[in-house]
């Protein structure tokens, strides 16, 4: 019989036949290696420091806004005519154009005829630490206000001069005075500010 691959009388095979189609042996499925036993653990950890520091960052918009309010609510200003008084809870500071007051709290002698600016002088108290600070001008020349001074600072730490300014820093136990004298436009302007340690 055409087509047929054995004998019908002794099951010989017969030549020519076409071979048997084989099928491919299947492949057995292969299962997924499994996950790295590290890399979850890392990526907790990851989780939990980025959830730190989001914490902490929220925690300081907190305390900020909690020493703000504090520091708002007990701040008080207090203003009589050009002298201006604040007081806030670690200290107060004060404004001031009166020039003798000013001599008078920056222990220092003001160069004669020398005028305050206007808001040039300040006085702040943080704790036992006072610091008066004040900007005066006067027409006269650099170097007759700084030999003004160079007499009332014989033994400054610093002195140093040039030809439109001069600077002088003097300190003793309770007192630390700085001077500037420089140029400014016609006139001369004088910057002195001392800082003490007031005594309880």
């Amino acid at each position: 019989m055409p087509g047929a691959q054995f004998c019908n009388e002794c099951g010989a095979t017969v030549s020519g036949a076409p071979a048997a189609a084989v099928a491919p042996p299947t492949p057995a499925a292969v299962p997924p290696p499994p996950p790295a036993a590290g890399s979850s653990g890392a990526l907790k950890v990851v989780l939990i420091i980025v959830a730190a520091v989001i914490g902490l960052g929220i925690l300081s918009i907190v305390s900020l806004a909690i020493f703000v309010h504090h520091f708002a609510k007990n701040t008080r200003v207090h203003q009589e005519g050009d002298k201006v008084r604040v007081e806030t809870p670690f200290g107060s500071v004060d404004t001031n154009t009166d020039s003798r007051q000013v001599a008078k709290d920056l222990g220092v002698d003001v160069y004669p005829g020398a005028e305050v600016q206007k808001n040039g002088a300040a006085t702040a108290t943080i704790g036992k630490v006072h610091t008066v600070s004040a900007t005066f001008t006067t027409s006269d020349s650099v170097d007759k206000v700084c030999a003004f001074y160079k007499s009332r600072f014989p033994n400054a730490m610093v002195s140093s001069s040039d030809q439109d300014r001069c600077t002088y820093v003097s300190n003793d136990q309770k007192n630390m005075v700085t001077l500037n004298v420089e140029s400014s436009g016609d006139g001369t302007r004088i910057q002195i500010t001392n800082v003490n340690q007031k005594s309880e």
